[in-house]
């Protein structure tokens, strides 16, 4: 469980984000959305334990993140985002092998079958097991997407934070990928995910986590949070909601002439 209890975080000098309370629960896959710049992947490093808190305190199962030390973060919370300045001349395996360094000792330099494992099952699951021998220099800046995925899933923690993975992938990767995590957050596992897209929020997540105007606007229900006029708030763009045969929601956005444009994802929100 992730509790987040009057929260306040500052990008540098600048307050970003003011008062925030909400629980993310374990079987519970979250979307985080927001404009550019509102604190998504702010909030993801705090919660991992990697940007500062300004006030109030952050607790996984009850442990206050900031007196954890790394080693433990490192077993509680994965965070996903991509770094690729360290890794081009690794190869994709040994890059995901990186999410096994937080089940070792210090000392301990060596695979045992149990890490050989974690990170098979990581590279199959995100579709690259054939990619295992490759240098990761050479790859689209879509596969390097699902390596650090698969080095998250590798790292086998009960809290998986994830900054926008669905970013430079194809549509059907992509939803390949939002499937993978509905089915982490199935198994039991806190999902939190930065996303850019509101109709894959919408078609995958259990609730939305809205910021805007500094603050948690909502965490409810994507049925709740795109009903009303909370989505017009955080962006600052009209949307037009549309049901679809199945009962589900879909956003897109209007022209000045009031025209449909387009689905909402596709205004880089």
């Amino acid at each position: 469980m992730i509790e987040l209890a009057q929260v306040a975080l500052n990008a540098g000098d600048r307050p970003l984000l003011e008062d925030l309370d909400a629980r993310f629960e374990p079987g519970e896959f979250v979307a985080v959305l927001g404009r550019n710049g509102a604190g998504k992947t702010t909030l993801l490093r705090a919660v991992a334990g990697l940007h500062p808190l300004a006030r109030g305190e952050i607790r996984i199962d009850g442990s206050s993140v900031a007196v954890l030390m790394p080693a433990e973060r490192a077993l509680c919370v994965a965070l996903v985002a991509s770094d690729d300045v360290l890794f081009e001349a690794l190869r994709v395996r040994d890059v995901v092998a990186i999410g096994r360094f937080p089940h070792h000792r210090w000392w301990q330099w060596h695979e045992r079958p149990d890490d050989e494992a974690a990170v098979g099952r990581a590279l199959e699951a995100v579709g690259i097991g054939s990619f295992a021998q490759r240098f990761f220099a050479t790859l689209s800046s879509g596969e390097r997407q699902r390596v650090w995925i698969a080095l998250g899933l590798a790292q086998d923690t009960p809290v998986l934070l994830l900054d926008e993975p669905t970013s430079h992938l194809d549509v059907r990767v992509a939803h390949d990928i939002l499937k993978l995590l509905r089915a982490q957050a199935n198994e039991g596992k806190a999902v939190v995910c930065a996303l850019h897209d509101l109709n894959e929020a919408a078609a995958y997540a259990d609730r939305i986590a809205l910021l805007g105007e500094g603050r948690l606007l909502a965490a409810d229900s994507p049925e709740v949070v795109f009903g009303g006029d909370l989505v017009e708030r955080a962006y600052g763009i009209v949307m037009e909601r549309v049901r679809l045969p199945d009962g589900s929601l879909r956003l897109f956005t209007r022209n000045g002439a009031g025209g449909r444009v387009a689905d909402a994802n596709d205004q880089n929100c």
